[in-house]
């Protein structure tokens, strides 16, 4: 790479440094503001009962807007902040949902990250940008700005700490903005960085991470052992009430041709069509079972196919994005297909959409997977969605999900899972 193309990429790095600390401290700031004082305000209302409904509901919240973070953090400055929450029954009462949350140290982590957010976390936020940006001001006002605000007698304005009352101390704001600019290429992506840095320093788990982690692993064992029993328990009965009572009536409908073959040559035909029609009905039953164990495509052509695949048999316009230079373990493309497909599925049910776009790509050492579709939104973990169950599923491969779905959409359902490629 010539110097030229490295200063080219340097500076598209720090404008997307710049535009992205800018969009994290609007966001980060609203969301943090409103999440911190709904939370207060539902937690002071848990002794009038209110807040026993509500507190679940705005810690939900929380936690979802925590875990966007986390993601992006990842995603735009290879940051890995984990996520350690204890798992709340899915049908459990609202009293239980709020204790079983209020007592988890993640709750207080995550309100204690929206203090910091609000605060120091907006600052290294605006930072980046101010660097990049606000030198633009500097350079208006030497280029002649300065005469809207003053004619010359007077200071008009203040660039930074130059007060701007004429051509001179505009060129010295120039200057400045000049110096603003230089420091912006050496530390605005620092200075992001740093940003996610804070914010994993507050989430990430403390001296009990070992402790946290020994436990989050034996509940994601148990998840995934009750997931492969209930399983196994689904291709049993899937077994006995299709293929098998299929093959079974085949058996005895092959036993009455043979009595009617000389008898009634008529009848002992229809028995015959009717036993061809089973014996191909039992197949397509095989292998519906089979590609709901493990799709041939998948085993065979990898994820990227087999997503590609399954996107052809929805019902919607499904648009599927794919870059993956390698192959993952088997167990990881199992998990990553059947999470796609459960989100798909949920996609075609519940949201009214009529696009669907799925993106699947490999960076950092994650697997990363965008389900984002056009519908009505309002979807969220624990909604009789089935998204429980995604998230168990890639809990067992330290995965995370995360759901973005406000009322009137898009819903966007992001999946990670670590994972290094063949």
């Amino acid at each position: 790479m010539t110097r030229g193309s490295e200063v080219r990429a340097r500076a598209r790095e720090v404008v997307v440094a710049g535009a992205r600390g800018i969009t994290l401290a609007v966001t980060g700031l609203a969301g943090s503001i409103t999440l911190f004082v709904l939370a207060v305000v539902s937690i002071v209302l848990v002794p009038l009962g209110i807040g026993i409904i509500t507190t679940p509901w705005v810690l939900t919240g929380v936690r979802a807007f925590a875990n966007a973070r986390r993601i992006v953090a990842a995603e735009w400055c290879g940051v890995r902040i984990p996520a350690a929450y204890r798992p709340v029954p899915e049908g459990a009462t609202p009293w239980s949902r709020c204790f079983l949350m209020l007592r988890d140290p993640a709750t207080w982590r995550d309100l204690g990250w929206l203090l910091v957010d609000m605060t120091a976390g907006f600052v290294t936020a605006v930072l980046p940008a101010a660097l990049v940006f606000y030198p633009v001001e500097g350079f208006a006002l030497a280029l002649g700005l300065w005469r809207v605000f003053t004619d010359g007698s007077y200071v008009g304005w203040w660039y930074g700490f130059v007060p701007v009352s004429g051509q001179g101390s505009a060129l010295l704001a120039g200057a400045l903005a000049a110096v603003l600019l230089v420091a912006a290429f050496y530390l605005s992506p620092l200075l992001l960085r740093f940003h996610f840095r804070l914010t994993r320093s507050v989430l990430a788990p403390g001296e009990g991470e070992l402790a946290e982690r020994v436990r989050v692993l034996t509940e994601t064992r148990r998840d995934a052992v009750d997931t492969s029993a209930a399983e196994l328990r689904r291709i049993e009965r899937d077994l006995h009430d299709g293929a098998q009572a299929r093959l079974v009536a085949m058996g005895m409908d092959l036993g009455t041709v043979e009595a009617l073959i000389e008898k009634d040559p008529a009848k002992a035909r229809e028995l015959l069509a009717q036993a061809r029609k089973s014996s191909a009905d039992a197949l397509t039953e095989l292998r519906d079972l089979v590609r709901g164990i493990h799709p041939p495509v998948l085993a065979e052509r990898g994820l990227g196919d087999a997503v590609r695949a399954l996107a052809l048999r929805l019902p919607l316009a499904t648009e599927v994005e794919v870059e993956l230079d390698g192959r993952a373990d088997a167990p990881v493309e199992s998990a990553a297909y059947f999470a796609v497909s459960e989100v798909l599925t949920n996609a075609v049910k519940h949201s009214g959409a009529d696009r669907v776009w799925v993106d699947l790509h490999h960076a950092d050492g994650m697997l990363r997977v965008a389900v984002t579709d056009n519908g009505r939104g309002g979807a969220r973990i624990g909604a009789g969605s089935g998204l429980p169950g995604v998230e168990r599923r890639l809990g067992t491969f330290d995965g995370v999900l995360a759901v973005s779905s406000p009322a009137g959409g898009p819903t966007m359902v992001t999946m990670e899972i670590p994972c290094a490629l063949s």
